[in-house]
């Protein structure tokens, strides 16, 4: 069992393959310490998972299933997982989150190409952890980035969630509540079959609602959608 500190947790985490191991390097601690979170899956139960979903690698179901185990776990710290791509930009986190194939890793690789890699930086592409600390949300890198590699172990609070949907010109609206926990559910890692977790899910979404801006924003593969985002959540 190795640890590591993510979300400002302490996580004791088996890891058999190398995606897991390699994805949390930046993650990992020199020294043992009490854990927050355990996480050990049985090779059967990832045996079990692959013989029903062949077309992963057992190395893969791992870090699929660990990643699921971790936010699933993390509802137990006021945290969640969102299924989107965080991008730091002073200081602040902007989410960018869209089913998949709808462009959310394209967008946020805009705002780096605007505004410079070593400003806007990819906390991370698939998966951040958000936790609800002292009244205040904040953003965490982890692992569990997807198919990418874009990950870090950063902190920074949130600012602003934005969902994306494909056009031919760039728009952006402010959702209302009902709207808005509509998308957050739909894209949140959701604990499915456990109500007390589910019902700790909503009432975060809930507070998160209460305190940050939420968005959609129509948009072209271009930059004049950055600038568009940019300028509305900073008046």
């Amino acid at each position: 069992m190795e640890h590591y500190r993510i979300a400002d947790l302490t996580i004791e985490m088996a890891c058999l393959g190398e995606t897991l191991k390699r994805q949390g390097r930046l993650y990992r601690m020199d020294q043992p310490a009490p854990a927050d979170i355990t996480i050990a899956l049985p090779k059967e139960k990832l045996e079990l998972y692959q013989a029903k979903h062949p077309y992963f690698t057992l190395n893969e179901v791992e870090y699929i299933l660990t990643g699921f185990a971790f936010s699933r776990a993390l509802l137990d710290f006021d945290g969640f997982c969102l299924h989107a791509s965080a991008v730091a930009l002073d200081k602040k986190a902007i989410l960018f989150s869209a089913p998949c194939g709808t462009g959310k890793s394209t967008h946020a690789g805009l705002w780096q190409q605007y505004f410079g890699h070593d400003k806007a930086l990819i906390i991370n592409d698939d998966k951040p952890a958000l936790r609800l600390l002292d009244d205040r949300f904040y953003v965490y890198g982890t692992p569990w980035s997807g198919k990418s590699d874009l990950n870090l172990n950063l902190k920074a609070p949130l600012q602003a969630i934005v969902f994306l949907e494909q056009a031919r010109e760039n728009r952006i609206r402010r959702l209302d509540k009902g709207e808005g926990v509509k998308w957050l559910i739909y894209q949140s890692l959701r604990p499915l079959g456990d109500r007390d977790k589910m019902d700790r899910l909503l009432t975060l979404l809930d507070a998160l609602l209460k305190r940050i801006p939420v968005y959609q924003l129509g948009c072209t593969v271009s930059t004049e959608g950055v600038k568009l985002v940019y300028h509305t959540i900073n008046g």
